[in-house]
């Protein structure tokens, strides 16, 4: 390996009707000390770039290392588009493509061709109303990998995992069983350990239920399943707190005492991340074979084509991205 070759970042444009090839505009244009490898359609990037009155200068990806990027520039492996976008309109034609810029990026991880996976938003209903069951980036990479994944999103003060993602509200109990309760406290240990470089990590676990199920009055999920779960691996060396109650656990006095919180459901815990730090948090798959980062936030239709796309939270999860990619380096 060439010790002073860039890391090569596979970052995708996701729906194209949506702000993030705009993103990957603004991305290019800056002196991120990174080999940006775009996986999109190059028109859609030349169109991108129109809108957003940006010079940009799109290369052919050959695949070969380099040591230097000037701003500006972008390399690209094309992938075509089903049919031109308009931007703010998703066409379900373009679905078989933003899947196949997903396919590139992974495969290319898992041989060796990138250092990462960055992904910019896609637009979900839009791949289903092809025909295509689709429920997200996570779930995706983890059924092509053939890995048990966990979905953190992570700031610079908070990193928070999810038991369950992309789930209705109704189907959630169902979903926290001790065996997966088990796997995806596993493997939010050991990837805090190995990504973060956190020797014993303390995981604050929030409890399914108000009040942490308050003793079996509010709900039975905490005493039934998480709290013999919690005891079980705690015997094993983890460090873990709870459940506790999540109206609580996001208070100042509480945060010390721990470096992640695992909660039973998407919305138990995001809010509170997005709302202190919508622009600086990194959605972040646990588990992979590969790193995976991308932003938090979705398409961004409304905005998409005026060129006023904010690329905070695509450039915080590059950085993070290469963050990951020299520790692993160092390690």
């Amino acid at each position: 390996m060439n010790a002073n070759a860039l890391p090569r970042l596979a970052v995708t444009a996701g729906e194209p009707a949506g702000v993030g090839p705009e993103l990957l505009i603004r991305l290019a244009a800056t002196s991120l000390a990174a080999n940006f490898v775009a996986v999109t359609d190059r028109r859609l990037l030349e169109r991108a770039a129109a809108r957003c009155g940006a010079a940009i200068r799109l290369i052919d990806d050959d695949g070969l290392p380099v040591d230097h990027r000037d701003p500006g520039t972008l390399r690209v492996r094309h992938v075509d588009l089903g049919a031109p976008e308009t931007p703010g309109h998703p066409d379900p034609a373009n679905a078989q493509h933003v899947l196949s810029t997903l396919l590139e990026a992974a495969d290319g991880c898992m041989a060796g061709r990138y250092d990462a996976v960055v992904t910019a938003p896609l637009q979900k209903a839009s791949i289903n109303d092809a025909g295509v069951r689709f429920s997200g980036h996570t779930e995706f990479f983890a059924e092509h990998s053939r890995s048990q994944v966990v979905m953190m999103l992570a700031s610079p003060e908070l990193r928070v995992a999810l038991a369950t993602t992309h789930l209705p509200l109704s189907r959630v109990p169902a979903a926290i069983t001790a065996e997966g309760l088990q796997k995806t406290l596993h493997i939010v240990h050991d990837e805090m350990r190995a990504k973060f470089a956190i020797a014993q990590p303390r995981i604050a676990v929030l409890g399914l239920n108000p009040h942490a199920g308050e003793d079996g009055h509010l709900g039975r999920e905490e005493l039934d399943i998480i709290i013999p779960v919690l005891d079980a691996l705690r015997a094993q060396g983890m460090t873990l707190i709870g459940p506790m109650p999540a109206d609580t656990a996001f208070v100042p006095a509480q945060r010390s005492r721990y470096d992640a919180v695992l909660a039973m459901y998407h919305d138990q815990a995001l809010p509170v991340l997005k709302s202190e730090a919508f622009d600086r948090t990194v959605n972040l798959t646990l588990g992979l074979p590969f790193i995976r980062t991308s932003v938090d936030h979705g398409t961004a239709l409304d905005l998409a084509g005026t060129g006023r796309a904010d690329p905070s939270s695509l450039i915080a999860a590059v950085t993070m991205a290469l963050d990951l990619i020299a520790r692993r380096r160092a390690a």
